[in-house]
């Protein structure tokens, strides 16, 4: 059973997402002092009382402009009112009924959904009841005076709210696996996560920057969900002005470190520039799991050796990431999205995989009978007395050794590669900590100071 969902609506700039917030108890949602700077529909959990539902935050709604994103925006806020039990008009109290409330009023009237009506920015309490008086032409019912930034009089509307909201019973709780789509701007994120949707779920546009906020979707397959995060394209740092980018890459950020996997999406007609190394270089220092899925190959004028040239070069540029697998798709036309989840799935199995500390120790074993460790001019050769794995997610090691000091930069990358090769962790980085013999004899001082304690 699905939560219930509550559409919050009204023109640009009257402090819709700062009221989603104070509504979810959460800072989710981008709020700044410029219009237009949500435009798709970004859910929040809320509940009030014994009701849970859905928080679904909208861009500003114009009716008579068709300029640059607006109708997209008009779009996504229609259909979160498709799909509402009920809805909340968003209005500013202290500029007063304006000739766009009264139209958005009067096309709420006309739908099946019941709607409420919120007068925000009434952060006095005497003051608001004569700035919530002003909305009563709109014909929605009593006018609620709230304030987002303080919380002042929400609580009056979520009693009237929680009356149009269906009862809500426990649902069992599915672990989901956290998807995040990022990559530069144009490279196709929103289209693929609409591919994956079925649907217009992100606002697709050729203008870079479309996408302001993480927006996120819950997909099943199988008994099996998967939340995908769609994220804002990351320009260069020196390219992004303090406002809306800024907070959005901290989002895109954010998102990364949240996930499970991240799809580190690829221009197939640009290929792999330096954005795309330094993304996969966040990736990676963030211990995710990751798929690198090369968008747009429909494009792309082949023959029988185009894709043999093309992964040689992904993968000359994206050396330092050759455990994560390749996908060329099209989300456009649809071609291999679908076979993304199955490499997903893989992907979160390594990423959470243990594996046995005597495993661990056959292959330090082999891979020294292989190859020893370095000596020294002065005769002193490193040696691995024994390793474990302390962590997964990613999946990380500790050797225990004599000393750190004696193994070449050459050897380390040696035991990494012998790790891969007997024990897989494919889509997924791996931690190995090299651990002296002083740090073996400081922990078990501790251990034996604590014993006599």
């Amino acid at each position: 059973m699905s939560l219930p969902v509550v559409a919050i609506l009204g023109r640009p700039n009257v402090g819709k997402s700062t009221l989603v917030n104070r509504l979810a108890g959460a800072r989710d949602a981008i709020v700044y002092d410029e219009p237009g700077v949500t435009r798709d529909r970004t859910y929040q959990p809320a509940f009030w009382r014994d009701r849970e539902f859905l928080v679904v935050d909208t861009g500003g709604l114009v009716f008579d402009d068709d300029t640059e994103f607006l109708p997209y925006i008009r779009e996504q806020a229609m259909a979160a009112l498709s799909e509402a039990s009920a809805a909340i008009l968003v209005v500013d109290g202290q500029e007063g009924p304006t000739e766009s409330d009264r139209e958005i009023a009067n096309w709420l009237r006309h739908q099946p959904v019941p709607a409420l009506l919120a007068v925000n920015k009434c952060e006095s309490p005497d003051q608001g009841l004569i700035q919530a008086a002003q909305f009563w032409e709109l014909g929605l019912g009593e006018p609620y005076p709230v304030s987002g930034i303080h919380g002042n009089g929400t609580g009056e509307l979520l009693d009237d709210l929680v009356g149009h909201l269906p009862e809500t019973r426990e649902i069992e709780a599915i672990e989901e696996i956290k998807v995040a789509i990022v990559g530069r701007p144009n490279v196709g994120k929103s289209s693929l996560l609409n591919a994956f949707v079925g649907e217009t779920r992100s606002i697709v546009s050729p203008i870079s920057g479309t996408t302001r906020d993480a927006i996120d979707m819950v997909v099943e397959r199988g008994e099996q969900r998967y939340r995908l995060v769609d994220t804002a394209g990351i320009r260069k740092k020196k390219q992004v002005e303090y406002g809306p980018e800024f907070f959005s890459i901290n989002r895109s950020f954010k998102a990364i470190r949240r996930s499970d996997v991240v799809l580190l999406v690829i221009d197939a007609i640009d290929g792999v520039t330096e954005q795309d190394q330094k993304l996969a270089g966040r990736v990676e220092d963030d211990g995710r799991a990751c798929i690198v899925v090369v968008n747009k190959w429909d494009a792309v004028e082949k023959d029988s050796h185009t894709i043999y040239d093309y992964d040689r070069t992904l993968g000359s540029k994206l050396y330092f990431m050759d455990w994560a697998q390749r996908i060329y798709v099209s989300a456009m036309t649809g071609q291999r999205v679908p076979k993304i989840l199955d490499l997903v799935d893989q992907a979160v199995e390594e990423h959470r995989r243990r594996v046995s500390t005597s495993v661990v120790n056959e292959v330090l074993e082999e891979a020294v009978s292989w190859h020893s460790p370095p000596t020294t001019r002065q005769g002193r050769q490193g040696r691995i007395y024994y390793g474990t794995q302390v962590s997964a997610r990613p999946p990380a090691f500790a050797l225990f050794v004599n000393d750190p000091k004696l193994f070449t930069d050459n050897y380390r990358r040696y035991i990494e590669k012998q790790f891969r090769q007997n024990l897989g962790f494919e889509g997924t980085p791996i931690r190995i900590f090299w651990r002296g013999k002083k740090v073996r004899d400081a922990e078990r001082d501790s251990v034996n100071r604590a014993t006599k304690v």
